[in-house]
């Protein structure tokens, strides 16, 4: 596999796509809007920045990664050539089951497509397409150049040569590939977004406010982010959608979104790409407060 088509220009398709070019592959990042590319590359270019200043890469080393970078709007031409295609789309059942049908009709037969979901069933992916033997999940962490780990996700149909060429590929890129089973969640997100809820839960319900419950994690359990602030962080309608999802496929209460997790998605406050969620980010990320709402 050399040819790499990523699906989405936004934080973690422009990471995936940063990491083949920076590892040597030929990447096409493919988007709907021009904006969103114009976006990718220069986020692109000014984490690669951030390397060459930590010598991690050299500026040859960028530059020679940009020039394996190609960006576009017409999704035809950005696959027809693709050995694999990592999906990197919003995270919704019917926009991924839509372009995976698109995908099987563009792409060559010999071509793997993989999707970055984060809880949406492979099985139910793969079987929107006629090569369900080819379809797996490669679910990246955030941020993608500096996390080691890929959840490597086998739907029902997924073939071993399959998961063994996307194995080996992930390692080329310098990541630690932990293969699992396609069940709800996957393990990440089964065991990561419980735990955000009840952390909302306890905020909810008065245990404790944003600080306090992100400090006990953090000193207590060693976590790097408070869980309130890591929901800030991935996206507060992203955890929503994926323990709708869990509680969805497993039917057990137990995954239901909190109410207030509900409020602030309907309100818009979805953490810091929207500016504010537990925390105010309109002095920037470094310098975010815990929302007046919860002061």
């Amino acid at each position: 596999m050399q040819n790499i088509t990523v699906i989405g220009a936004g934080t973690m398709g422009n990471g995936i796509a940063h990491v083949f070019a920076q590892f040597g592959y030929n990447v096409n990042l493919y988007d709907i809007h021009q904006s969103s590319l114009d976006r990718a590359v220069a986020t692109i270019t000014k984490n690669m920045d951030r390397q060459v200043v930590k010598e991690l890469i050299s500026e040859d080393d960028k530059n020679a990664a940009l020039g394996r970078l190609s960006t576009s709007t017409d999704l035809k031409s950005s696959v027809e050539k693709a050995d694999l295609v990592v999906e990197a789309a919003t995270e919704r059942v019917d926009i991924k089951l839509d372009l995976f049908r698109q995908l099987d009709e563009l792409t060559k037969e010999s071509c793997i497509l993989a999707s970055n979901t984060s809880s949406i069933s492979i099985t139910k992916i793969a079987a929107a397409t006629k090569r369900p033997e080819k379809v797996i999940g490669m679910h990246f962490m955030n941020p993608v150049p500096v996390m080691k780990l890929i959840e490597i996700i086998r739907g029902y149909s997924t073939s071993d040569e399959t998961t063994e060429a996307i194995v080996e590929l992930s390692k080329k890129l310098n990541k630690i590939p932990v293969p699992c089973n396609d069940y709800p969640g996957f393990v990440a997100n089964r065991i990561l977004m419980p735990m955000i809820n009840e952390a909302i839960i306890s905020l909810h319900e008065g245990v404790a406010g944003v600080e306090e419950i992100d400090s006990i994690m953090k000193l207590g359990m060693a976590h790097p982010m408070g869980p309130l602030q890591l929901a800030d962080f991935i996206g507060l309608d992203v955890c929503m959608s994926i323990l709708n999802v869990l509680y969805e496929g497993l039917g057990n209460p137990k995954y239901a979104p909190c109410p207030l997790l509900v409020n602030m998605v309907t309100a818009g406050k979805l953490g810091a790409k929207s500016g504010e969620g537990f925390y105010d980010y309109s002095e920037g990320p470094k310098n975010a407060k815990v929302s007046s709402q919860f002061v």
